[in-house]
């Protein structure tokens, strides 16, 4: 007899006893041990322990893995492909990312801390989802025939750029990674992807996957390592373009690695301190308090765009945060591998420590309401309690990005007020404003210093469909949709003169 029971928390921890960890680098089609024999611990955050020892590439694993991109692109074994071909392959790709769902989703539970019920509905099929959609658009996307004088013909195309590195990070390991890799695989591109050293488990094996699904030997490498293994790959003066996602100031390092080598093109997608601002005709309050603690405390407030600041009005401000400090409840970490978890573990030890240094700074500047403390440390793990305090805009916690469960809530007058604070930072990656007004939601948006606002919601818009980036230092070009194309390629003119 059939069952659609999905597996409990017994289930998980009993597969993962048995779950098989890949450890090696991954370069022209195999897997290999790194040149140095170098190892890294890679640490679960769920109880400490060491989940395996991680090959760690080094400069001359860095060096082979480019030769065999440049190789395999040079030889047009993929970027020549036919487009139907190429598709046909990564649509292979995707189907393998879904047959082994729950074997990925363990793994990015484990070494990354995420709850297993985020895994598995949205980190491992947002990857899938994602090359999929990049595989669909390949043989549907084409160039111009540009006016021209009646003599010429003249023909607009872009072609795949070559050796894209791929630099990802570690709150969203396989999902950030697939951002990266499926329209750079899609245009045409050999890739060599750099998964953090805090979660480079989900990226080693699907590797093999990509492998057995067709993608050519070099086409598709893996070196996981630490931040000198991303320095080579970013001085590196073979490789065309690096697309990074991580904090703002790893991204300035790169764009300045990128002027001393080749010139190569950088795409940066960087931090973020997002504001959520309530006003006083928010159409439905409740769900606008739900949504904002979810905004924060999804993914531990592991996310770039996180709603770390909370701006209320103040004619709703004490019924807002009464109910709001009642939503916390359901916000308290748990085991990960338990389905009934919401909130599981900080990456590791040191983001866990930074994150408390910056709530103690919060308790000399703000007012704590909720809080504010690491908690399970008889675990071994590292998980912090949702915390919120009431702030002013000029305080450490108001404007530094925390990447933690960390709410910081300021109380506004006017519309003007609430988007003067809003535009206050450093950053511009995302927003979001309730209102039940469409004048004023059209006009608080296209004042709102973001490159993606939400409005009487947050954080929806998963499809693929809507480009993702920021402005100012959230970094430059964008992820998702076909704009995100632009970056893995080339723009060439070419003009035939007739007879």
């Amino acid at each position: 007899m059939e069952t659609n029971l999905k597996p409990s928390l017994d289930d998980w921890l009993a597969r993962r006893e048995t779950l098989a960890i890949e450890t090696r680098l991954f370069i022209d089609g195999a897997y290999c041990e790194s040149s140095s024999a170098k190892r890294f611990d890679c640490i679960s955050p769920i109880d400490g322990r060491c989940l395996a020892q991680i090959a760690h590439a080094g400069e001359a694993d860095v060096d082979a893995a480019v030769a065999a991109a440049r190789r395999a692109f040079n030889a047009g074994i993929w970027a020549n492909l036919n487009p139907r071909q190429r598709k046909a392959i990564l649509l292979r790709f995707a189907a393998a990312l879904r047959a082994h769902q729950d074997e990925l989703a363990l793994l990015e539970t484990l070494d990354a801390g995420k709850p297993i019920a985020d895994t598995t509905t949205v980190d491992i099929p947002g990857a899938a989802y994602c090359l999929e959609w990049f595989a669909e658009a390949i043989d549907k996307t084409g160039g111009e025939v540009a006016p021209a004088d009646h003599h010429l013909v003249g023909l607009v195309t872009r072609e795949p750029i070559g050796v894209v590195a791929a630099i990802v990070p570690w709150n969203f390991p396989l999902l950030m990674a697939a951002w990266k890799f499926a329209p750079a695989l899609a245009a045409g591109n050999s890739v060599v992807l750099k998964p953090s050293e805090k979660s480079p488990l989900t990226a080693i094996r699907i590797a093999q996957l990509a492998h057995d699904a067709g993608i050519p030997a070099g086409v598709f490498n893996v070196v996981p390592g630490d931040g000198a293994t991303g320095q080579h790959l970013a001085l590196h003066g073979d490789v065309d373009c690096v697309a990074f996602t991580g904090s703002t100031a790893v991204g300035k390092q790169i764009m300045q690695y990128a002027a001393q080598s080749n010139l190569k093109r950088v795409w940066l997608e960087l931090g973020g301190k997002s504001p959520n601002i309530v006003l006083p005709d928010c159409p439905d309050l409740d769900r606008a308090v739900q949504t904002a603690a979810s905004a924060i405390f999804y993914n531990m407030g592991e996310m770039c765009t996180a709603g770390s600041r909370l701006l209320v009005h103040r004619a709703i401000r004490e019924r807002f945060m009464a109910k709001l400090l009642d939503a916390v409840r359901a916000w308290q970490p748990g085991n990960p591998l338990d389905p009934a978890t919401a909130m599981g573990a900080i990456i590791d030890r040191a983001q866990q420590a930074r994150v408390l240094a910056l709530i103690e700074s919060g308790r000399a500047q703000a007012t704590l309401l909720a809080g504010g403390g690491a908690v399970r440390e008889a675990t071994g793990g590292f998980y912090i309690e949702p915390t919120i305090f009431e702030t002013t805009s000029d305080t450490r916690i108001a404007r530094e990005e925390i990447f933690g469960p960390v709410l910081a809530v300021m109380t506004f007058d006017t519309v003007d007020e609430a988007i003067r604070i809003a535009n206050d930072s450093e950053y511009g990656l995302a927003a979001a404003v309730w209102t039940a007004d469409l004048t004023t939601a059209h006009e608080v948006s296209r004042r709102l210093r973001a490159g993606t606002v939400w409005v009487n919601c947050y954080d929806e818009g998963g499809d693929m469909n809507f480009p993702f980036g920021g402005y100012r230092q959230s970094g430059n070009g964008r992820d998702k949709s076909l704009h995100a194309l632009e970056k893995y390629t080339e723009l060439k003119s070419t003009l035939l003169r007739l007879r």
